[in-house]
């Protein structure tokens, strides 16, 4: 290459990596390399700050209490599915023979949101939409959906610590008040309307599964952790309030339910991952050949 020619190649490098921030991931396959499926609808969730308490059971000298607080920033705005992944969408990856029919299949309508879904099912739906797309999706992060949820991500302290009885009690009033009067069956896109993040039906009666495994944490008298231990045959979910389900669990109300009031259904929602800075420097470097 000659020296002008790296020379302005280099100099465009910079603005190339700002623009990747905020462009969806296309990894070309080839010259006329199309993908086979539009992208589904995202929005932008912009960077900024959570107050947010880790899921899973927290002790101190063996009793219950509440996990503790700390603040998560958010660097990078992140694309989220503005809408739940349909069941006319899931049943595309369940025709192509890389998902398992949902749970109940023939009685969802299409513009309904795909439930009867399990951890590993969301997956593989994640994986072959990624095919399709030439994107990158995959499920969230608890963090992510919780901030991505905004006002409707629900706050799990419950005080009483300690008292292991009085938690459970508290939980299952909180809990049981949410539900008064939900209609368990699923409702079409945009029924529960959209959150200030512009997100569709958070917090109805889907809840979403995230990458996020349930842990047990024991901490000091400081408040500090001393123990802490993954459990990832069971996975965080997000809604109503924060669930906890077996990774092979599709309805949430037959069982698998680790702590608190099972998810009414249980569906999808997909982060579509920026570019990389390298997949950036490729991609500039193959326009600059030509």
């Amino acid at each position: 290459m000659k020296l002008g020619s790296l020379l302005l190649t280099t100099a465009a490098v910079g603005p190339a990596l700002a623009l990747a921030s905020y462009l969806p991931f296309r990894e070309p396959v080839g010259p006329a390399a199309t993908p086979a499926m539009a992208s589904p609808q995202t929005v932008a969730v912009a960077p900024g700050r959570l107050a947010y308490r880790l899921p899973g059971e927290f002790l101190t000298a063996d009793r219950p209490v509440d996990a503790p607080e700390s603040e998560i920033r958010f660097r990078r705005s992140f694309d989220i599915m503005t809408y739940q992944v349909s069941a006319a969408d899931y049943a595309l990856c369940a025709a192509d023979g890389v998902c398992d029919a949902a749970d109940g299949a023939a009685d969802q309508a299409g513009n309904l949101p795909a439930t009867g879904i399990s951890f590993r099912d969301a997956n593989a739906y994640a994986q072959w939409l990624s095919e399709r797309t030439g994107e990158s999706w995959r499920l969230p992060t608890d963090e992510e959906w919780a901030y991505a949820a905004a006002e409707r991500f629900s706050e799990e302290a419950l005080g009483e610590d300690g008292d292991t009885i009085a938690r459970w009690l508290a939980r299952y009033r909180s809990e049981s008040e949410a539900a008064r009067g939900r209609d368990p069956e699923p409702k079409p896109q945009g029924h529960f309307g959209a959150n200030s993040n512009g997100l569709y039906d958070v917090g109805g009666n889907v809840w979403e599964w995230t990458t996020t495994c349930y842990r047990r944490t024991s901490l000091d008298g400081r408040g500090r952790v001393d123990t802490s231990t993954d459990n990832c045959g069971v996975r965080v979910v997000g809604g109503k309030h924060r669930g906890y389900m077996s990774f092979f669990i599709r309805d949430g109300k037959s069982g698998g339910c680790a702590a608190g009031l099972p998810p009414d259904n249980l569906g999808i929602r997909l982060v579509r991952e920026r570019p990389s800075m390298l997949s950036a420097i490729k991609a500039l470097w193959r326009g600059a050949a030509g």
